[in-house]
Order: C-alpha cells, then sequence, then structure tokens
C-alpha cells in the first residue's frame, strides 16, 4: 500500500496492495494495521458500507458529511471530485480531482466533499466506508457538482435535466459560496 497526499488538508490517495496469479487478484481494501502503519486516522471500526451502482456518465454529490470515508471502486472507473468545504480548514474551497480505478482508494475526512461521475462505459461499482452511521439529517453540507466556481471538468456532459446523470437534490444543492 502506498500513501500520497493531496492539496487537500487530510485527503488522501491510496494505492492498495495487491497480488495476482494466474486465478486473478486478491486486493486488501482495508487492513487496520496497514493504515495504522501509514499514519491514516481511520474510526475503530467502519459503521457503515455501502455499494453503489452508477450509469456511466451519473454523477454522485458531492457531499460533505460529517464522517471520515474510505472509498474505492469494486468494479469500473470514475472520476473523482473533492472540495474542502470545512469552515476553518486551512484548504478551504480547495478542489482536488482525480481519476479512480479499482485499486485507487481516497481517504476522505469529515466535512471534505466528495463526488464522482462513473466514466466507464459498464458503469461503475463504488464503495463507501462510513466512520458512522448515516441518518436523515446528518451534519454535513451539500454542493452543486455543476457550481462554476469551482470549475471542476467533468468528462463526460452532464445533463442537469436528465435523472440518470444527476440527481434532482443534487442539481438543486447550494453553490459553495453560499455555505
Amino acid at each position: 500500500m502506498s500513501v500520497e497526499a493531496t492539496a487537500i488538508e487530510g485527503l488522501l490517495r491510496i494505492s492498495t496492495k495487491a497480488v495476482t496469479d494466474e486465478r486473478g487478484t486478491v486486493r486488501e481494501f482495508f487492513r487496520t494495521s496497514g493504515f495504522a502503519e501509514a499514519r491514516i486516522p481511520v474510526p475503530d471500526r467502519w459503521a457503515q458500507v455501502n455499494l453503489t451502482y452508477t450509469r456511466r456518465g451519473g454523477v454522485r454529490g458531492l457531499h460533505g458529511e460529517a464522517a471520515d470515508k474510505l472509498i474505492g471502486l469494486a468494479h469500473g472507473a470514475a472520476f473523482g471530485a473533492y472540495l474542502d468545504a470545512r469552515p476553518d480548514s486551512p484548504t478551504r474551497g480547495v478542489v482536488v480531482t482525480q481519476d479512480l480505478t479499482v485499486g485507487i482508494q481516497m481517504f476522505v475526512p469529515a466535512g471534505v466533499c466528495n463526488g464522482f461521475q462513473a466514466v466507464s462505459a459498464e458503469g461503475c461499482e463504488y464503495l463507501y466506508c462510513f466512520g458512522v452511521e448515516w441518518q436523515p439529517g446528518m451534519a454535513g453540507v451539500a454542493v452543486t457538482p455543476l457550481d462554476p466556481d469551482l470549475a471542476i471538468q467533468w468528462p463526460v456532459a452532464i445533463d442537469a435535466d436528465d435523472p440518470a446523470m444527476l440527481s434532482t437534490k443534487d442539481a438543486a444543492a447550494a453553490r459553495f459560496a453560499q455555505l
């Protein structure tokens, strides 16, 4: 496993350990001791794990829950976008984008908005590990992924009126300047 810092404080890019033979590949998605050795501040346990399937071109986010997240792909490819929305962060307002494939993970600290677009022809399966269980009304922020001030260059053109590409809720979320 290798870990790289990004331009957002606490947002880390992780390349996972993999062993491949004639049968295929075993990839280590998470191991407590490996993350501890890399000094990644993960919770004592992941409280919720979600797996989403998203069609090519579909966008989810930008969501900044009050929970640390570990994200990665189980299948396909995606384009990840991250926005530091934490009020007191020295990197507040910084946007980082990352091409995501199986074996590339992102550790997303609480308050950093996470979003992605499925880019592979077959869509993608995106895995989220949350440090706390999601609850309706949970603290956090949402920013529209179409905010022109963020200048995110989504790889597949987004039709904001197509619910297969963008939810009404995400399209109607606040612009970052409104937070």
